[in-house]
């Protein structure tokens, strides 16, 4: 059922990405005369397909991976007299490039549109209160402590643990001052000044919170059962919901996120000894943890969950926006994610972070499932991702990719005349490789990392 529901959230989402590129392309087609003879979504054989009152062929095809806008075109094929003026190749260079920059402008559209989503729709979340810091770590020298609340970051409010983890990321492999703005409680904000030295510089899949030596406090919760999943470690080994879990392998246990969850999740596939109180009496169980991947790693899972709790009003935080505050937000939140995907681009070239962070079909199936799982904030929030990773992709200056066709394109602006056929072929054969080569790796990255 997992399988099912990955796979069906993965179809969702690249469907959607795909859809909206290339409708982009489509519809400044459309608008500059141009005769669109197919619009697929897919390759490979058609599923499904139908056409319009213009001729143009629409096509689901078989392979979910991509898609593309089929032009009336001399290059492709010889062109009736009577429709040489709805040609691709004959319309002017500024119209070409408008056709071809369509189809990445309209994924940042479509990531404004689901950032403003989530502004509008609102979302709750825990305040990014500190918890135990690693002794001699980073943050300890810099002067941060338990039950502080971070503030801001460089300057940039950090109203979530995930906020911090993308202020984090922008300082992957450099060297330089973090700057953290801090509180305790309701008292004035500190400024704390974090050393930074080639800081997790091509480190593979970083932890960044992690690396700087902090944690995130969490309230202490009894580890009264009260779900069990049907099929799963726990019920294998007996476990019942109402169940009080009071020790492993012989060591006391009362918090259920500070010390049940980090056992079991650091013993995949260990067999453990589990005392539980139930009915009175104290009763011992063995119990063996699945093992599943979570965040690059292989932890524990026992297929339980704990009784409803509540967590301490001061450190729930909702924020939410009116429909027009919501837009700005949204530019803002479509820019600083296009600079950061920029910018981590630049740092694997340069080799600051790891090419190894690269992922491929494989890991988008499973974050699109996972996404997915967590909710309509968090799977909008992975299309937007996704769809800024996309579009800034495609404008790369590479052949094959749009921004490779710009280029050529701008050329010919600038010259008064296109390059010739040989050194756009030669452009393509490179472009092509390069794509290929990129692709194949990124697929490695994803088959180690199942590996690992």
């Amino acid at each position: 059922m997992d399988l099912l529901f990955t796979l069906l959230a993965t179809i969702v989402a690249l469907g959607l990405l795909v859809t909206i590129h290339e409708y982009g392309h489509f519809w400044v087609a459309r608008r500059c005369g141009v005769k669109v003879l197919r619009f697929s979504i897919g390759f490979g054989p058609a599923l499904y397909s139908w056409h319009d009152r213009h001729g143009t062929e629409f096509v689901i095809a078989g392979i979910p991976l991509g898609g593309y806008v089929k032009m009336l075109d001399e290059r492709e094929a010889p062109v009736p007299a009577a429709e040489l003026d709805q040609a691709f190749n004959r319309k002017d260079v500024k119209k070409r490039i408008a056709i071809v920059a369509a189809g990445p402008l309209a994924n940042f559209l479509l990531a404004i549109v689901a950032f403003w989503l989530i502004a509008v729709l609102g979302i709750t979340t825990v305040a990014p209160i500190i918890g135990p810091v690693e002794p001699d770590s980073v943050a300890a020298r810099a002067g941060l402590s338990e039950g502080l609340e971070i503030i801001e970051i460089d300057g940039n409010k950090t109203p979530s643990w995930h906020d911090i983890n993308l202020q984090l990321i922008r300082r992957l492999g450099e060297t330089g001052q973090l700057q953290v703005l801090a509180r305790d409680g309701e008292g004035t904000p500190q400024n704390y000044t974090l050393q930074l030295h080639n800081w997790l510089r091509g480190v593979d899949q970083p932890d960044p919170v992690t690396a700087l030596g902090l944690t995130s406090w969490k309230p202490a919760v009894p580890p009264l059962l009260g779900q069990i999943s049907p099929g799963g470690a726990a019920e294998r080994a007996g476990l019942r919901a109402g169940d009080l879990v009071v020790s492993i392998d012989g060591q006391p246990v009362s918090d259920w996120l500070g010390e049940v969850v980090p056992r079991i999740q650091g013993s995949p596939a260990q067999s453990l000894e589990m005392g539980v109180q139930r009915d009175g009496q104290l009763r011992m169980l063995s119990i063996t943890p699945d093992a599943r991947e979570q965040d690059g790693r292989t932890v524990g899972f026992i297929g339980a969950g704990i009784e409803a709790f509540e967590w301490p009003e001061h450190m729930i935080r909702s924020i939410d926006y009116n429909p027009l505050a919501a837009i700005p937000v949204a530019l803002v939140k479509t820019w600083d994610m296009t600079a950061l995907t920029l910018d981590s681009l630049k740092k694997m070239i340069t080799g600051l972070v790891s090419a190894k962070n690269l992922s491929g079909p494989i890991t988008i199936a499973k974050v699109a499932g996972a996404s997915a799982k967590s909710g309509v904030e968090s799977f909008l929030s992975f299309i937007a991702y996704l769809s800024i990773s996309l579009g800034v992709l495609n404008l790369l200056p590479i052949p094959v990719l749009d921004g490779g066709h710009l280029v050529y394109y701008v050329t010919e602006w600038i010259r008064g005349k296109p390059l010739s056929e040989r050194i756009q072929g030669w452009g393509l054969q490179i472009g092509l490789t390069l794509i290929v080569g990129v692709m194949l790796f990124a697929i490695y990255n994803d088959i180690s990392r199942l590996g690992n």
